[in-house]
């Protein structure tokens, strides 16, 4: 199997404050509730110039991981009721890029419920430009080499991502894209553990037998399919395939 070797990137001051914090807030080192110390004092604590410190903070604030009020301070947040679509990247950095079990069991239920939405959709919506689009992923899937996770990766996320923007609704494609992150941090475990395999021809195979829905305009089928591809790679993700 071709390694896959990940560029080295450069991070600001700031972006290491950002990590920091997030640690501390996803650890539980610093509670719910909990009113941060003056920012001067923070800074210092921390290790960073105050500038820098309020910068990163008006980031987690936009994440929802933190709330500043003015006048008041800056308080630490629940960011299960308070957390936007970009925490998800946050989640999955503190952890190392791993998922834990219950994290990752939210992840597959939340795609079983909009992509087989959005599968449903694309074969009522879909357009014969888009159809050529299916039909070159599909040329571009076979060709692929079965060494190479990242390859694999990438073009499954182009697939579903496609599906989303065939389906019609707008907002389904910025829900995929926005937990890219995640979404492709699952699929790669997944290519990198059966690449070369029979099961990682299943998942082609299934993307065939999609787009062929897709074809034929048959939203119930494209539906049930969207359903069996995902819980067959739910399955194997598991380990959970006798």
């Amino acid at each position: 199997m071709q390694n896959i070797i990940a560029p080295i990137k450069i991070q600001s001051l700031r972006d290491l404050c950002v990590d920091r914090l997030e640690e501390l807030i996803l650890s539980g080192e610093l509670k719910i509730g909990e009113r941060l110390q003056p920012e001067r004092i923070f800074a210092a604590r921390i290790g960073v110039s105050r500038p820098v410190l309020h910068e990163a903070l008006v980031d987690l604030d936009a994440k929802g991981l933190v709330k500043i009020i003015p006048r008041r301070g800056v308080y630490v947040s629940d960011y299960r009721r308070s957390g936007s679509l970009a925490i998800l990247s946050s989640l999955l950095a503190y952890n190392n890029g791993k998922l834990d079990p219950s994290f990752m069991q939210s992840m597959i239920d939340m795609r079983l419920t909009v992509e087989t939405e959005t599968a449903r959709l694309t074969a009522i919506n879909r357009t014969s430009e888009q159809m050529a689009e299916f039909h070159d992923l599909l040329i571009q899937e076979k060709q692929a080499t079965g060494d190479n996770p990242q390859a694999m990766t990438d073009l499954d996320f182009s697939f579903h991502l496609s599906v989303a923007i065939a389906s019609g609704n707008l907002v389904y494609p910025l829900i995929i894209n926005s937990f890219k992150g995640v979404y492709t941090s699952l699929t790669r475990e997944f290519f990198s553990k059966y690449c070369g395999t029979l099961v990682v021809e299943t998942v082609r195979q299934f993307h065939v037998q999609m787009v062929d829905a897709f074809e034929r305009q048959d939203a119930i089928g494209a539906r049930r399919i969207m359903i069996e591809m995902l819980k067959h790679g739910e399955a194997f993700l598991k380990g959970d395939n006798s």
